[in-house]
């Protein structure tokens, strides 16, 4: 049984990264497509789509961004908040991550956000993951 499914999915985009796969295929929930849509639109992956699998269940598959072959476009991908131990963090304390060269993925009450977003919008929640 599969306990936190948003740390599944991120530790199988670093495993497929290491191994210079083009793409990854994990089972379908509403979460993990937000969180590869966010990611998506701010450039870390190429297209994120869903689709039947062989057993008749949704499957989304994630279509990893290189910067040249062999070399990730994204260097570290962590969950932050776990089912142990979330982490919340106000408007004030939004996370900057690598200076602003990464991101922060955050669960708002407006739904995902990055933290720019979040810190535009002025609201606070909780730090799924960071990028960079």
């Amino acid at each position: 049984m599969m306990t936190d499914p948003i740390a599944d999915m991120l530790t199988r985009i670093r495993n497929a990264q290491a191994v210079g796969k083009a793409t990854v295929v994990l089972p379908m929930s509403k979460l993990k497509h937000a969180v590869a849509g966010l990611l998506a639109r701010e450039g870390w992956l190429e297209t994120v789509a869903t689709q039947k699998g062989a057993t008749g269940r949704d499957e989304l598959t994630l279509t990893l961004r290189y910067r040249k072959p062999g070399v990730p476009k994204i260097t570290s991908i962590r969950r932050v908040s776990t089912p142990g131990r979330r982490v919340y963090v106000t408007r004030g304390a939004i996370p900057q991550v690598k200076r602003g060269t990464g991101i922060a993925v955050l669960s708002t009450s407006k739904g995902l956000l990055t933290n720019r977003e979040a810190r535009k919008q002025g609201l606070g929640g909780e730090v799924i993951c960071e990028v960079y």
